[in-house]
């Protein structure tokens, strides 16, 4: 297949394509690429310079894009491709779409699978992904899932607090969530940047540990290996106490 001009907002996107030998013209300021050039955030990119740049499809997700940039863009006859894992055994079959749309040939090892399920460690962890408010990740969501992959349970899962994002992702009152008795509080590095002084609070819930956010919530050729990561990672905090 003949490799396209690839515009991509997704950061796990962006470095799945980079991992392929595919790199886009163009990215987000939060792909973490600084060889490739920036075109804004991904809630707000700006759509003049991704139109400048003649692109053959846009990669965007429903998770961190908004529809209303999706809409200017095809108004301009711009592709756009969505790739929107919720799982992880959504990820290979996302990725094969994903390689159809950029022309892209990887591997079969880069499809995101297939990914070897650890023993499950079988605890109960809270996730915090924000401070004032406070907010978590519930169900439906792909970190979530992933959490799941290593048996590690979301003691937020089942919470509902509305539609859409805000459902998915919801502020929280940490008197909840010591109720539930988490065995584990899991920091990701992103996209909130905690500070230590931050995690008192959590300590009072429950062990604090530090996690890497990509791993948690960039879905992509990195899946197999951040299953394997966290479920290492989560381990060992059990064993040091």
């Amino acid at each position: 297949m003949t490799p396209v001009r690839v515009v991509s907002l997704v950061p796990s996107a962006t470095e799945t394509l980079v991992a392929w030998g595919c790199p886009p013209v163009a990215c987000t300021l939060y792909c973490e690429q600084p060889d490739i050039r920036s075109v804004g955030g991904t809630k707000n990119p700006r759509v003049l310079d991704i139109v400048d740049l003649s692109p053959d499809v846009v990669v965007m997700c429903h998770e961190e894009n908004r529809e209303v940039d999706a809409e200017a863009l095809r108004a301009v006859d711009i592709p756009v491709h969505v790739c929107s894992p919720a799982t992880v055994a959504e990820v290979a079959p996302s990725l094969r779409d994903l390689a159809s749309a950029v022309g892209a040939a990887p591997g079969s090892g880069d499809l995101g699978g297939p990914v070897v399920y650890p023993e499950p460690i079988g605890v109960r962890a809270f996730v915090p992904i924000w401070r004032r408010p406070w907010m978590t990740i519930t169900g439906g969501t792909y970190g979530t899932s992933l959490l799941d992959a290593i048996g590690v349970s979301n003691v937020a899962e089942g919470w509902t607090a509305g539609e859409g994002s805000a459902g998915r992702y919801p502020e929280v009152d940490l008197d909840r969530v010591a109720a539930e008795a988490p065995d584990l509080v899991l920091v990701p590095s992103e996209p909130y940047d905690f500070k230590d002084e931050h995690l008192d609070d959590l300590r009072s819930l429950a062990p604090v540990r530090r996690i890497d956010g990509r791993d948690l919530f960039w879905w992509g050729v990195r899946t197999p290996k951040a299953v394997e990561r966290l479920h290492r990672v989560v381990r060992r905090a059990l064993l040091n106490g």
